[in-house]
């Protein structure tokens, strides 16, 4: 008898880098290609929210957890604006990773239409340490993050999406 796996076994999700230095991005896109197993082949475009850099979006599609490795790929590099997400499959919540230099990493766990998701035992934790609850909050939604990147989030229109697909099985 086959065991029953309650998880997916694919997912799919997209890179945002927001804000790459020019020469970073050959390294950026070999790190995706090693992390996704397939030839990251990104459109670079100027970023208008900030002068000298550039950016680039690509949707992926890979095993569960792929958003994490692609993550600890690019933290290599503390300059970099970027973001990861990874939605929503069957059994297992998605992802949402955003990275601002000088704030760090932030991760949540995010819905199915992509809503960031902040679970019972964490809210009864905010709940029973007493302080700031709606400062806890904020972090725990990644609100400062989300300011932090809105300007390059807008500055997005216009950028190529590419599509890297990683065989699954």
């Amino acid at each position: 008898m086959r065991a029953l796996n309650q998880f997916a076994d694919a997912t799919a999700g997209v890179v945002y880098i927001h804000s790459s230095p020019a020469a970073l991005c050959p390294h950026i896109e070999w790190a995706l290609t090693a992390t996704l197993d397939c030839r990251a082949n990104l459109k670079w475009t100027s970023q208008p929210a900030s002068n000298g850099v550039l950016r680039a979006t690509t949707s992926w599609v890979g095993p569960v957890g792929t958003a994490s490795r692609l993550v600890n790929a690019l933290r290599a590099w503390p300059m970099l604006r970027f973001e990861v997400t990874e939605d929503a499959s069957e059994g297992v919540d998605g992802e949402r990773y955003s990275h601002v230099p000088g704030m760090g990493l932030w991760h949540g766990s995010t819905s199915a239409n992509g809503d960031v998701v902040v679970g019972e035992m964490r809210l009864r934790a905010l709940m029973q340490a007493g302080g700031d609850i709606a400062a806890e909050l904020e972090y725990a939604l990644g609100t400062a993050w989300d300011e932090a990147l809105e300007p390059f989030r807008s500055g997005g229109e216009g950028a190529e999406v590419t599509w890297l697909r990683r065989d699954v099985g």
